[in-house]
C-alpha cells in the first residue's frame, strides 16, 4: 500500500513518502534566516491543499477539506444524492474500514503530512537563539501540532459502541481511550519504530503542552492572514480540547476568551446568502484556508473544495450530482424565520419555496430548477463563477468560525446550568440568526440535544459534527420514512457509530512494533441497513 523513507526528520510514525515544502529551506537555514523560516511557516496551511498523499488517481486525495468532508458523511446529516460519481460512497456504506484498506490510509498518510510540516519548523529553531519573528513562527507551528493532533486523537481514538461495547480487540487488550502515537520534533527512528499509542491522557496533555507554548509566542507574529491561527484561534483550540476532555468549565472560559479575541460578529443573513461570498470569504471567520489560481488543487478543476462542496457549478462533481443535502429531520429543527434554512432547497409547496436565490449557469441553466430538494447553497463557488473554474475554486473554506465558539461556550454551560445554558442558545439565536426562536425547555439531555442541533446545523459542511455526536454518544438515525439516504446507507445506530473510531492502517504497524496488538476493532459491514 505504500512505503516508508527515511528523512532527516523520522516520519516513521506515518508511513508516507515526504511532502516537500514549495520553497525548500534547510534546518540550518532556517535558524539563519528568518526569510527561509518564513518558507517553512507557508508550507503549514499549503499542506491543507495537496493532491495525492496516497494516490491522485483516487478523488478523494484532495487534501483536509476532503477530510472534513470524509466526517461529515460519516454522520447521518449528510445525505447525498449519487449518479455513479459519489467517492465517498464507501465511507456512507461504512465498506472497508479496516486497517488494510485505502480509505484510512488516505486519513493517516494526510495528517502525517502535515505533522511533518509542523515538525520541520519547530526541530529547526532554537527558541533560546529565536528571533522576535521566529517566535512567532513557532507559536504558529506549535498551533497547526495542536490542531492536528486534536483532529487525530478524537478521529482514532477508541470509544465503545453498541457493536463494540467493551473495547476489548480482537488481540485481547482494551483499547479504550488510546489515540495516536506522539512525534515529537527531535524523535529518533529507534524510538518512533517502537512508539505506543498515547493514552486519553498522555494525548491531551501533549496538545496543551502545545497551545500553551503557542498562546506565549503566537503574539509575536506579525502575518496578520488569516490563513494562519492567531490568539483567537489558540483559545478556540484549547475550547474544542477541554470539550473533548468534558472540563466544562474550562471550555466555556477558552470559549469566550475566543470571542473576544476574535472581535468577530457571527455572518449575518446577507453574508451567508449570498450568491458571490457566500461561505466562501476568510474574513468572516476566525481561520481559514484559501486557494488562488495558481495552487494544483485549483488547476485540477475536480479536484478541490468547490467541486466536492457547491452543488451549483458545471465543472465539479457535484454537476454530475453526488448533491450534498442536509437530511430532513435536522432541516425541521429549524423554523421559517430562521434564516439558514434558507441555505438549502425548500421542498415545492413549502412557505421557503423559491425563497432562496439561485446561481444561473450559461451551461447548466437555474440551479433552482436542476437541484433536488433539500440540497445545499451555501457554499458557493468564488466570486458566484458557476462555469469558469479557475476562478470558481480559488475560494476559501473555514477553519473555525466564532458561531462555533457561541456554541461550545452554552453547551459548556448547559452542562453546569442547563437553564443558562439555554438561555446563552437563546441569546444568540434571537441575535443573530432567528428572532422568533424560543426554547422553555430546562431538562439538562434536552437542552444539550438542543444546543448541538443548532449547532451541527450552523457548522453543516464544515467537519465538525463528527466530534459532537462522537463525544456525546449520540445515534445516527439515517433510516426512517422520509429519509433522503440511499438504501444501502441507512444504517441506525444506538448511540455513537462504531465507524468513528477510525483504525490505524497495517503499513505503520508494520514499523512500529509499538502498535500490534492495539489495533481498533474493524467496523467495517458491521451494520443491516433499515428497511420499511
Amino acid at each position: 500500500m505504500g512505503v516508508c523513507c527515511t528523512a532527516t526528520l523520522c516520519t516513521a510514525t506515518g508511513c508516507i513518502d515526504e511532502v516537500t515544502p514549495t520553497v525548500i529551506a534547510t534546518e540550518n537555514q532556517v535558524a539563519s534566516s528568518d526569510m527561509a523560516a518564513q518558507s517553512m511557516l507557508w508550507a503549514m496551511p499549503a499542506s491543507l491543499n495537496v493532491i495525492g498523499v496516497v494516490d491522485r488517481s483516487y478523488h478523494w486525495d484532495w487534501g483536509y477539506g476532503s477530510v472534513m468532508h470524509v466526517r461529515d458523511v460519516l454522520t447521518g446529516d449528510m445525505p447525498v444524492v449519487s449518479s455513479g460519481y459519489n467517492w465517498y460512497q464507501v465511507w456512507e456504506q461504512n465498506q472497508m474500514q479496516g486497517e488494510t484498506y485505502i480509505y484510512p490510509q488516505f486519513l493517516w498518510n494526510y495528517y502525517w503530512q502535515a505533522v511533518l510540516t509542523t515538525n520541520k519548523m519547530l526541530g529547526a529553531i532554537d527558541e533560546q537563539a529565536a528571533s522576535e519573528e521566529q517566535l512567532g513562527f513557532l507559536g504558529a507551528a506549535h498551533a497547526w501540532r495542536a490542531h492536528f493532533y486534536l483532529d487525530m486523537a478524537r478521529m482514532f481514538e477508541f470509544l465503545p459502541n453498541d457493536i463494540y461495547p467493551s473495547g476489548v480487540n480482537a488481540a485481547g487488550n482494551d483499547v479504550t481511550h488510546l489515540t495516536v502515537p506522539i512525534v515529537r520534533e527531535h524523535i529518533t527512528e529507534e524510538e518512533s519504530r517502537n512508539n505506543p499509542r498515547a493514552t486519553r491522557e498522555v494525548m491531551a496533555q501533549f496538545i496543551l503542552d502545545d497551545l500553551n507554548k503557542a498562546e506565549e509566542q503566537i503574539t509575536h507574529l506579525k502575518v496578520v492572514e488569516k490563513t494562519q491561527p492567531h490568539l483567537d484561534v489558540v483559545y478556540g483550540l484549547k475550547a474544542r480540547l477541554y470539550m473533548w476532555l468534558e472540563d466544562y468549565p474550562k471550555a466555556q472560559e477558552y470559549a469566550r476568551k475566543a470571542i473576544d479575541a476574535a472581535r468577530l460578529r457571527p455572518m449575518n443573513e446577507q453574508e451567508c446568502l449570498s450568491t458571490t461570498k457566500g461561505f466562501n470569504d476568510i474574513n468572516c471567520w476566525m481561520w481559514g484556508s484559501q486557494m488562488v489560481n495558481e495552487d494544483a488543487v485549483v488547476q485540477a478543476a475536480i479536484l478541490n473544495w468547490v467541486s466536492w462542496m457547491s452543488n451549483e457549478t458545471s465543472f465539479g462533481y457535484t454537476a454530475a450530482e453526488p448533491y450534498l443535502r442536509i437530511d430532513p429531520m435536522l432541516y425541521r429543527r429549524m423554523k421559517n424565520s430562521d434564516f439558514r434554512k434558507k441555505l438549502w432547497k425548500a421542498p415545492k409547496g413549502t412557505a421557503l419555496a423559491g425563497a432562496t436565490e439561485f446561481l444561473v449557469s450559461s451551461m447548466v441553466g437555474d440551479f433552482g430548477e436542476t437541484l433536488a430538494d433539500y440540497s445545499s447553497v451555501k457554499f458557493r463557488p468564488a466570486e458566484g463563477s458557476c462555469d469558469n473554474y479557475i476562478t470558481a475554486a480559488a475560494t476559501a473554506y473555514p477553519l473555525m468560525r466564532v458561531e462555533e465558539m457561541y456554541f461550545i461556550e452554552a453547551e459548556a454551560v448547559a452542562h453546569q446550568n442547563a437553564a443558562q445554558g439555554a438561555q446563552l442558545l437563546t441569546e444568540f439565536m434571537t441575535a443573530y440568526r432567528d428572532p422568533m426562536y424560543t426554547f422553555t425547555d430546562t431538562d439538562p439531555e434536552e437542552v444539550i440535544d438542543e444546543i448541538v442541533a443548532h449547532k451541527r446545523i450552523e457548522l453543516w459542511g464544515e467537519g465538525q459534527s463528527f466530534f459532537d455526536i462522537k463525544r456525546l454518544d449520540m445515534s445516527v438515525t439515517r433510516g426512517y420514512s422520509g429519509t433522503l439516504y440511499s438504501d444501502a446507507v441507512r444504517y441506525n445506530t444506538k448511540g455513537r457509530p462504531a465507524w468513528m473510531n477510525i483504525c490505524i492502517v497495517q503499513t505503520e504497524k508494520n514499523n512500529n512494533k509499538g502498535l500490534i496488538g492495539f489495533e481498533n476493532p474493524d467496523p467495517s459491514d458491521a451494520y443491516d441497513p433499515w428497511s420499511n
